[in-house]
């Protein structure tokens, strides 16, 4: 039995309905963006998602309360709180008990959005295999093997081993599509070098592959891979060697655990002037974008 849910009216006369819902998750918001921008983002992730004709539904902790959907006021409550906690799948139960505050990851996000009923969750980029540390895996790669929810995101984040967070993948047994690409896009940038086998070309053909999935009683998630914009990415050749630096300076400030991405993400921001700032926020709003795309194909029957 799925725990109690608090969701935003919204969100629950659309499921209701069955109407297209896409979730989102919060760290974002919370560990991803500086203040105020974080808030401005969030809106217009939400903002994108609407355009497209789907509701957005943004997953947060609240008091302890998992919620499902924010009102205008608890995402600016949430962006500018103190002590948010980053909640992964281990981080529920603490959280909730002690009804504090906590910010969804990917595999969080997965979780609530399965308990939910919502089957389509727009995110950044999924976390991975970490560089020189092989068996430092992201939850996010076992929640995507465990959890049938789809997940639309540019590929993992570039501070990734992304040839190791590609056959994890492939080990939990997890379709990876690539959006009109056939290569796995490097978050920044479009491409990585690394080919995917399976390639589609609208989000019809995306609904067609999760309405299958979901008939065989699969349990695993699916990753969805959707390139940067052209217009917005940040060369895989500049990236590189800003990514390397960043990773030297956490090597050097002795970095570990939950601590690293942020870190990195924000060495990587500062290193580049901005630039990798600039593909993260063009990234998200086209990642929400198809995520509503294929939201309303699964819906269009209804």
């Amino acid at each position: 039995m799925p725990p109690q849910l608090h969701f935003h009216p919204e969100v629950k006369t659309a499921l209701d309905q069955g109407k297209a819902v896409v979730a989102l998750e919060s760290t974002v918001i919370t560990h991803g963006l500086p203040a105020p921008e974080n808030i401005q983002v969030a809106r217009a992730i939400e903002a994108a998602v609407r355009e497209q004709g789907a509701v957005p539904a943004t997953v947060a902790i609240l008091g302890g309360e998992i919620t499902v959907g924010l009102t205008p006021e608890q995402l600016v409550y949430l962006g500018s709180a103190k002590n948010v906690h980053k909640c992964s799948r281990r981080d529920f139960p603490v959280v909730v008990a002690r009804a504090e505050d906590g910010a969804t990851t990917v595999a969080g996000t997965m979780m609530v959005a399965h308990w939910a009923g919502i089957r389509v969750f727009a995110t950044g980029g999924i976390g991975g295999v970490h560089r020189g540390h092989p068996f430092d895996e992201s939850a996010d790669l076992l929640e995507l093997g465990r959890t049938p929810v789809a997940v639309v995101c540019a590929g993992a984040k570039a501070i990734l081993d992304l040839p190791l967070t590609l056959e994890v993948l492939e080990t939990q047994g997890v379709p990876v599509i690539g959006y009109q690409t056939n290569e796995f896009p490097a978050f920044y940038s479009r491409s990585s070098g690394l080919p995917l086998e399976l390639r589609v070309e609208t989000a019809s053909e995306i609904a067609a592959i999760l309405k299958a999935h979901d008939q065989m009683g699969l349990t695993m998630g699916t990753l969805i891979t959707n390139p940067v914009p052209s217009a917005d990415e940040w060369p895989a050749v500049e990236a590189q060697s800003v990514i390397e630096q960043a990773l030297r300076d956490a090597e050097t400030d002795r970095i570990s655990g939950k601590a690293v991405t942020p870190y990195l993400l924000q060495r990587v921001s500062d290193l580049s002037g901005e630039r990798s700032k600039k593909a993260n926020i063009a990234l998200l709003l086209n990642n929400a974008r198809l995520g509503a795309q294929i939201a309303l194909a699964l819906t269009a029957d209804h």
